[in-house]
């Protein structure tokens, strides 16, 4: 009999999640990596289970994660909003509480790209008067 495993895709900044619940006994997997491993921040960590808290369903689902782009916080941010779309295929009466937590909308702040002539995106060089 073939495994049920549910999916979902999450972003933030330039973080791209694909993300897989299996039901299990709460391991995360990341990049086939565990967790602890993957993530050194005890606060990002728990910025991924937030999804789990927020529907009452710590340690039903195993999460196994492949995550690209970005650094520790924008992979972490969109390992959560991945596990919360899952959790959406999982049960649509989950919608509530995922969406008055905020975890299904997208992040939508994003690194401003460089404009030609200046520095980064709005610093400029010194002005010289003469």
């Amino acid at each position: 009999m073939a495994q049920v495993q549910y999916s979902g895709t999450g972003r933030r900044k330039n973080s791209v999640a694909r993300v897989r619940l299996v039901p299990g006994s709460g391991k995360i997997i990341m990049n086939d990596k565990a967790i602890e491993d993957y993530i050194p921040f005890a606060n990002l960590r728990e910025v991924v289970l937030q999804p789990f808290n927020a529907t009452e369903t710590n340690g039903n689902y195993d999460v196994l994660v492949n995550v690209n782009g970005g650094g520790f916080s924008g992979q972490a941010g969109a390992t959560r909003h991945g596990i919360a779309r899952a959790l959406l295929t999982v049960d649509p009466d989950f919608r509530g509480p995922l969406k008055r937590a905020g975890l299904l909308t997208r992040d939508p702040r994003m690194k401003e790209r460089k404009k030609p002539g200046l520095k980064k995106a709005r610093k400029a060089s010194q002005f010289s008067k003469r």
